[in-house]
């Protein structure tokens, strides 16, 4: 038998384990990725130093230095406060409940509508509280105002209204009222007409549910209208004719062109009165008689002096020694918020001077609701940013089918309204007022369609009161 050797294994060594580490979070600290560095984002972390990662801050292109000290606190004041929504929201704040009791109290008293039951065969309209805060001169607030408005689109043509149509001031109006004003050194004053709408007299049948927070003996009542609300159809017809009736009577004119604009000449002293609802804005010569229709416009309606004007439709208005600026400061920095653009780069222009843009149904935008809201926020800004206003007229003709390359060119508008905000218009004082006009036109420059795109611009003095970009 031939030998055989047994090899006996050797016992295995294992080297001793480290123990485990115990688990711990990363600290590593977190930043936003690059591509999103030109977009305001909001992330949930801790780390106070996110948002030191902002390459762009808003602070790098305002500055308020420049202002004096009382247009300083106004303008802050229109960025601090915020205006609820909804009632579920206002019932928490003492101020709004408080402004809406008086709303409440003022339609009780003017004596507005008669809790009734529903009449067989009759449909009640709704309506819907709506919030505003009203500042002074300086800036600071005034007085929380809650207003009650009725749901006027569900009103049928020709059966609970039928008229509807009443004239308001044209932006143009505004601006050549402004031009003038400061250029002739007019007083410029603002008044606001408490309740405007309820001076109406409702003709019509109308039928409107019960309030929130207005309690009624039982269920299934409704409020009978007697008198005008602010969102009926015929609202605002009502209370033009009370208002331009009340000031015929005093001895104003309509202006042929405007019929909102009404003029009064007497004694070779002028004033000039526009009218935007229940916004009214007084020019003119003489102080004494812009306190006297004030007088008069208070012995017929109940109406505030809100002083010299600082605040119109949005328009933020400066007046100094060498002229009025005019901006929308406040209403871009909503629309850059709005659209997460707070801390965007800032480009030099609004649009690629060689970019052509036209129809495409491919690649079309996720949210066409958003591209058609910018188009709309964006229009009312070209009434003092003249520098957009082509760029918008382009983007504006793809509403009905936005792709992605006509979003990213909104969005480089809104890159570059970032980097000038407060940018507007600028009326010098003691400027002779001759009228010129510029206009230019291209040769079918529009792809899909070959149409030629015109626009003009239109000076008094050296004052820009109207222009436009048109297809």
């Amino acid at each position: 038998m031939p030998n055989q050797s047994v090899t006996t294994p050797r016992p295995a060594h294992s080297p001793q384990q480290p123990p485990p580490l115990p688990l711990r979070r990363s600290q590593r600290i977190p930043f936003s990725p690059t591509y999103l560095k030109d977009f305001h984002c909001n992330f949930l972390t801790s780390s106070p130093q996110l948002s030191k990662g902002i390459s762009h801050p808003l602070s790098s292109v305002i500055n308020y230095n420049t202002l004096s000290s009382s247009h300083l606190h106004y303008v802050l004041s229109l960025s601090t406060h915020e205006e609820p929504k909804f009632y579920h929201q206002a019932v928490k704040s003492q101020e709004w409940v408080v402004a809406m009791k008086a709303e409440i109290d003022a339609l009780t008293a003017n004596n507005t509508w008669t809790i009734v039951d529903l009449t067989s065969g009759k449909h009640p309209i709704g309506c819907k509280w709506v919030y505003k805060i009203k500042y002074r001169s300086d800036g600071s607030v005034e007085r929380y105002k809650a207003r009650l408005v009725a749901k006027g689109f569900t009103q049928t043509e020709g059966l609970d209204y039928f008229e509807t149509f009443a004239p308001v001031a044209k932006l143009t109006t505004v601006r050549l009222l402004l031009a003038v004003a400061s250029s002739q050194t007019w007083f410029l004053h603002q008044l606001d007409v408490n309740n405007a709408f309820l001076h109406g007299d409702l003709e019509e049948e109308v039928y409107m549910t019960i309030p929130q927070g207005v309690v009624c003996s039982k269920p299934n009542q409704v409020c009978k209208l007697h008198k005008s609300l602010y969102g009926l159809k015929q609202a605002s017809r009502q209370w033009y004719n009370k208002l331009s009736t009340c000031l015929l009577s005093f001895g104003y004119k309509h202006s042929p062109h405007d019929h909102s604009l009404f003029t009064k000449t007497a004694n070779g002293l002028f004033t000039a009165l526009l009218i935007y609802v229940d916004d009214l804005i007084l020019a003119g010569t003489d102080i004494y008689e812009i306190n006297s229709v004030k007088q008069h416009l208070h012995d017929s309606f109940r109406i505030k002096d809100l002083g010299p004007l600082k605040y119109f439709l949005g328009l933020e208005i400066a007046r100094s020694s060498t002229g009025i600026t005019v901006s929308h400061r406040k209403y871009a920095l909503d629309i850059l918020s709005d659209s997460g653009f707070l801390a965007s780069k800032p480009v030099p222009s609004p649009m690629v001077k060689t970019l052509k843009l036209h129809n495409d149904d491919n690649d079309l935008c996720a949210n066409p609701g958003e591209y058609r809201q910018l188009v709309g926020r964006l229009l009312y800004l070209t009434n003092t940013r003249p520098d957009i206003s082509y760029a918008v007229q382009q983007l504006s003709q793809f509403m009905a089918a936005p792709t992605t390359a006509h979003l990213k060119a909104f969005h480089r508008i809104l890159r570059y309204i970032k980097g000038k905000p407060g940018q507007g218009l600028f009326y010098p004082a003691s400027f002779p007022l001759q009228l010129k006009a510029f206009s230019d036109s291209d040769w079918a420059a529009c792809i899909d369609t070959r149409k030629s795109i015109s626009g003009y611009c239109i000076f008094l003095g050296n004052s820009l009161i109207s222009w436009r970009s048109k297809k």
